[in-house]
């Protein structure tokens, strides 16, 4: 057997009752129980590691190195080398920005690695911790499918919060804030991007003639690829409602601005008259009206704001105002 690398995120073996041991860093890896090690393959040591071993072949190398990030399944006899996608939730980073993480495992060994922290990985774990985990290899697969849909679904639920309040904001003819719905629909088209393929996986895997995977395993890999079946459908239901969005919100806005256009017509319509009058009265001839009279220019005053009254209320009755 090989030694367990200097450099890991978690070492350990299942003991077969929901619980581990603790690998020690440089020890033999245990013929007697299955193990797991998970990696950072951007970290230099276990990079390395990852290609010298004689426990992987050139492709689970290039998987578990990070050569590939679209979800994937190769099977090789009993072995059975997996690429599945989490939702991103480390701080700063975006969560449609899903993470890959790389699965090599047999009967008796689990290698997985990954570049960014999962908050999935950290849950198997910790149900090892509190003795409540997997028991075999087949189970921790299954438990580690299942973590990253219910994240997942946590994810798409909060999108739908999201969009109900946007819904809702328009219902009140309320302009959201300048992107937000963009942002939405792009989280929605990247996320159904990735977890449509790994749909397609889980139940290809569910079917796949391993002899380590037991009836209750495909079971459970069947109910999580309807779980993802139903998230999928609410992605694509989402992805609808904020094309519905969209068009309302343009609606709004080609209303607000057509609403403005008619305000500022009828306000020139309003001031048509008298621009009229006061450029007729303005020119420099003999023979003018109330050229000698001191009281002329208020007269004019008064007959303007008239004459604008009248209007105004003729358009008021003609319900143009």
């Amino acid at each position: 057997m090989d030694l367990v690398p200097n450099d890991f995120i978690y070492g350990l073996t299942l003991d077969g009752k929901g619980g581990q041991h603790p690998l020690d860093a440089g020890a033999e890896l245990p013929a007697q129980q299955p193990s797991w090690l998970h990696l950072d393959y951007g970290n230099p040591e276990a990079a390395r590691w990852l290609l010298q071993t004689p426990l992987l072949g050139d492709a689970a190398r290039e998987a578990l190195l990070g050569q590939s990030n679209r979800p994937k399944l190769v099977r090789m006899g009993e072995t059975v080398l997996l690429i599945l996608r989490g939702i991103n939730h480390n701080q700063n980073h975006k969560p449609e920005e899903m993470v890959a993480l790389r699965i090599f495992i047999t009967p008796d060994l689990i290698i997985s690695s990954r570049r960014r922290p999962l908050l999935s990985e950290k849950d198997v774990f910790e149900q090892l911790q509190l003795g409540g985990g997997p028991d075999n290899p087949a189970d921790w697969l299954v438990e580690i499918c299942d973590a990253l849909t219910d994240r997942a679904g946590e994810f798409v639920e909060e999108l739908h919060d999201q969009i109900l309040a946007l819904e809702e904001q328009v219902l009140e003819r309320e302009l959201p804030t300048n992107g937000k719905l963009a942002r939405i629909r792009k989280q929605l088209i990247m996320i159904r991007r990735y977890l449509s393929p790994q749909r397609d996986l889980i139940a290809r895997l569910a079917s796949e003639k391993i002899s380590w995977f037991d009836e209750d395993d495909r079971r459970r890999l069947l109910d999580i690829a309807d779980r993802l079946r139903r998230w999928l459908d609410d992605l694509d239901a989402g992805v609808a409602r904020t094309g519905v969005l969209a068009d309302e919100i343009n609606n709004m806005v080609a209303e607000a601005t057509n609403r403005r256009a008619y305000q500022m017509s009828v306000m020139a319509l309003l001031f048509l008259p008298a621009s009229f009058l006061t450029g007729l009265f303005g020119i420099n001839l003999g023979g003018m009206p109330g050229a000698g009279s001191p009281l002329a220019f208020w007269v004019f005053c008064a007959s303007l704001t008239s004459l604008a009254v009248v209007l105004a209320l003729w358009l008021k009755h003609r319900h143009w105002w």
